[in-house]
């Protein structure tokens, strides 16, 4: 969440910020955390005076049954307990004042970087970078030009079918040399990160905190997966687990940055999805993703974000695939985020760019929602860290793109030679 006291003493610089993500709601929010602010510390003043004089009367109190003034000392307790009362009920009004001021913070998104791009949707996304032939259909054969679904049940590697019938619509399965495929994908992932970034095995489902901690609650409850019974939460990403890992800790500024990563199962109802790109892999309910996420210092951040940026964007190049980064404007940034870099892989079979990773950095706005905080070497006082995390590989849509850009003329695949030595000796899928 945003910093209050930045709300407090630069609001008009706050507002700015957040009015290039053109939502007018989100200004009239914030000028209300204001105006509670403001209300807050007038009631919590009131409140303080009300304390004091409770205070001053009980050493009066003291003084006068010492010097054995009993009537005085009990007319005295007595305006010692209505100021009492009122102390309580100012302080009532503060907490609920504070509680007030909370739920709003909880869904006012975070402030935009500088350097993110202006613009007010998708459409105003600077491309900044496109590898490999892209989505000119002259440069595609007629054999890539086969949607993976179609691919996957010829091979018999997907059977979406069967999966439908035992769990529902947007459910997928992998089959034989398609759920090879799949488990390489995020172990090749692991592999090329395992230099730097500690894995993580955390729990699939978590509790309301730590979905609040991301941003991912209250914002996005429609499209979470809630277990009612126990009050857990599936989670839709690994970020979610990932960045509670130091949830109310303090870390030592020499420990940053720290890495991690976690390979997990995804899940998420995309609500509102209904007939929207639902066929086949590119939207479904639930998938498997290596996740690759950092804590740094704030003057760590802009080269952990490149590093993560970097880490996504070379394995899909050894992947094969053509692709493309874009530089998201303030007005199609996630909530949660001060700037996103998107990769875009083409999928010839479907004609296609599909996002395949959101590498983002939150700034403090995570953290500050977590309470992560670190201690600065050689300095005062403890600092908000800054998170940052990206998808290192996200199975269901470069599942997809690697059988549509890597399919022969006579049907079969052709494996890409970094997912070789998961693949126990074959060098394609074919029946």
């Amino acid at each position: 969440m945003i910093d209050l006291r930045r709300i407090r003493t630069d609001l008009d610089g706050v507002r700015t910020a957040l009015a290039r993500r053109g939502d007018a709601e989100v200004l009239v929010e914030v000028d209300r955390v204001a105006v509670l602010d403001e209300e807050h510390r007038l009631v919590q003043s009131a409140r303080d005076e009300l304390r004091a004089r409770v205070n001053e009367l009980s050493k009066q109190v003291g003084v006068l049954r010492r010097d054995g003034d009993v009537t005085g000392a009990e007319a005295l307790q007595e305006e010692s307990r209505a100021i009492g009362e009122q102390e309580r009920a100012m302080a009532a009004s503060a907490e609920d004042l504070l509680a007030r001021i909370r739920d709003l913070l909880l869904v006012i998104p975070n402030l935009p970087s500088s350097d993110a791009p202006d613009g007010s949707g998708a459409e105003d996304n600077v491309e900044i970078k496109r590898v490999g032939p892209g989505d000119d259909p002259s440069v595609w054969s007629e054999h890539q030009r086969v949607p993976h679904w179609d691919i996957g049940t010829a091979l018999g590697i997907l059977d979406l079918e069967r999966a439908v019938r035992m769990s529902g619509a947007m459910f997928t399965m992998f089959r034989g040399a398609g759920a090879t495929l799949s488990r390489a994908l995020c172990q090749v992932a692991l592999d090329r990160n395992a230099d730097a970034f500690e894995e993580v095995r955390p729990p699939t489902v978590v509790l309301t905190d730590t979905m609040v901690s991301t941003g991912h609650l209250p914002k996005f409850i429609d499209d979470a997966y809630h277990l009612e019974r126990d009050d857990l939460w599936a989670i839709p990403t690994a970020e979610v687990p990932l960045t509670s890992l130091a949830r109310d800790e303090i870390l030592r500024g020499a420990d940053l940055p720290m890495r991690v990563m976690a390979q997990t199962a995804c899940f998420r109802r995309e609500a509102g999805s209904a007939g929207r790109d639902t066929r086949g892999l590119l939207r479904v309910h639930e998938f498997d993703k290596v996740e690759i996420l950092a804590y740094a210092t704030p003057e760590q951040a802009a080269d952990v974000h490149a590093e993560l940026l970097a880490r996504a964007e070379g394995l899909i190049t050894d992947l094969g695939l053509t692709y493309r980064v874009l530089d998201l404007c303030a007005g199609d940034l996630g909530n949660s985020s001060a700037r996103t870099f998107d990769i875009e892989v083409y999928a010839p079979g479907v004609d296609q760019w599909l996002e395949v990773s959101s590498v983002s950095w939150f700034s403090d706005y995570q953290a500050r929602r977590a309470n992560i905080r670190f201690k600065p070497e050689g300095g005062k006082g403890n600092e908000t860290v800054h998170t940052l995390n990206g998808s290192a590989l996200a199975v269901p849509r470069v599942w997809a793109a690697v059988v549509e850009t890597h399919r022969q003329p006579d049907g079969t695949v052709r494996l890409p030679e970094v997912l070789l030595p998961y693949f126990r000796g074959a060098t394609s899928i074919g029946r």
